[in-house]
């Protein structure tokens, strides 16, 4: 294939993706790396340009319901998953790509089998959820995003429970995303990896990306996100499976 039909594929898989976080503030980057990385052949620069779309849409969200961002929720997040942060990205540094993709996948597989269960069996209810099991997901989880930048299953995994509404929780979980996606930002700045190829692969992306915050947004407003979470689930599941296998 050709460098512009590769960008048009990675286009559809940033519209896709960057829909599903419109709607629920969580699932871009985890759900279109292994795509994209499969599209560029390059683990480093998927991840690059993936945080770097998933930023501007963060902070499009930030910008426009900043009103509905619960304060103590985020406080207690940011914390935690700050803490591993910079583990992570002493893990990406520190092992093969090859390896990392497994572990990638495994992560993947796992997430999607514990958000299933949440959609499939509702009495898996918050109450059945230690405080302490909650901070290790938020850990593990920025430790994740420290390496992947796609932590954020491990992270819904404890805010799905502390803020149940919507439109709160799409919210803050887009100033998480802003707030870890900058640190990752400036430290490939300062790693001299945001060469002007990223830039223009980021610029192509815009347009798709978006589309996704429009189609996204409508149904937010309308739809159910039931069904919809079902279907993208099953399909991370399936994703990793096969990054494994």
């Amino acid at each position: 294939m050709s460098i512009l039909e590769i960008l048009i594929l990675v286009g559809l898989v940033v519209f896709i993706t960057h829909t599903l976080e419109a709607i629920t503030g969580f699932g871009c980057t985890v759900l279109a790396l292994p795509l994209v990385i499969f599209l560029m052949k390059d683990l480093e620069k998927a991840k690059i340009v993936l945080t770097i779309i998933a930023w501007i849409l963060a902070v499009y969200f930030v910008i426009t319901k900043f009103k509905y961002i619960n304060r103590k929720q985020f406080g207690i997040i940011i914390l935690f998953a700050g803490i591993g942060l910079p583990i992570g990205m002493y893990i990406f540094k520190s092992l093969d790509a090859v390896i990392l993709v497994k572990i990638l996948g495994y992560f993947i597989i796992l997430s999607a089998i514990i958000q299933l269960y949440k959609i499939f069996v509702p009495s898996s209810g918050s109450s059945n959820l230690p405080e302490y099991a909650g901070y290790a997901f938020l850990l593990t989880g920025g430790i994740v995003h420290g390496a992947f930048a796609a932590g954020g299953p491990l992270i819904v995994l404890y805010s799905s429970r502390k803020l149940p509404d919507k439109g709160q929780f799409r919210a803050t979980m887009c100033l998480l995303w802003t707030i870890l996606n900058t640190i990752l930002m400036v430290q490939y700045f300062l790693e001299k990896k945001m060469t002007i190829e990223i830039g223009q692969d980021v610029l192509f992306l815009l347009p798709f990306l978006i589309a996704g915050i429009f189609v996204g947004e409508v149904i937010h407003k309308k739809v159910s996100e039931i069904l919809f979470k079902k279907i993208v689930f099953i399909s991370l599941l399936l994703v990793g499976i096969t990054m494994v296998i």
